[in-house]
């Protein structure tokens, strides 16, 4: 891809869908519509232009996305494309451990026995 195949400009709700930042165009448009998206700092409308040097802070799927405009592409593209069409400047997640030894596995279900046993012990060690 070379800079004569991109526009100059881009809607945001377009761009977000082509780089692959989120599913579909209209997930994009709610997360505009919704206040999640800013431009340069400013608040989002899905019809928001954005050039290469902009940047986006997106919350999508709970996680802040902070990423550099460098290609305005329209359509959607290729993974390893997309990818050269921004820069992250997100920060790493923030992992928080229960306690040491213990893994919590989310979507596992309950606990066991054993387990809700140990959590109970720790519970009642660290509250008194």
């Amino acid at each position: 891809m070379t800079n004569n195949d991109s526009p100059a400009e881009t809607r945001i709700d377009r761009w977000l869908c082509a780089v692959r930042l989120v599913k579909t165009r209209p997930m994009a448009t709610q997360l505009c519509d919704g206040g999640h998206v800013r431009v340069n700092g400013h608040s989002a409308k899905p019809s928001t232009r954005v050039r290469p040097g902009d940047r986006v802070d997106a919350l999508i799927a709970g996680r802040e996305r902070i990423v550099e405009v460098v290609w305005p592409i329209e359509t959607r593209v290729g993974a390893p494309v997309a990818a050269t069409c921004y820069v992250d400047h997100t920060p790493p997640p923030v992992v928080v451990e229960i306690a040491p030894g213990i893994k919590m596995i989310r979507g596992e279900g309950r606990p066991s026995k054993r387990l809700r046993r140990e959590l109970e012990r720790m519970r009642r060690l660290g509250g008194a």
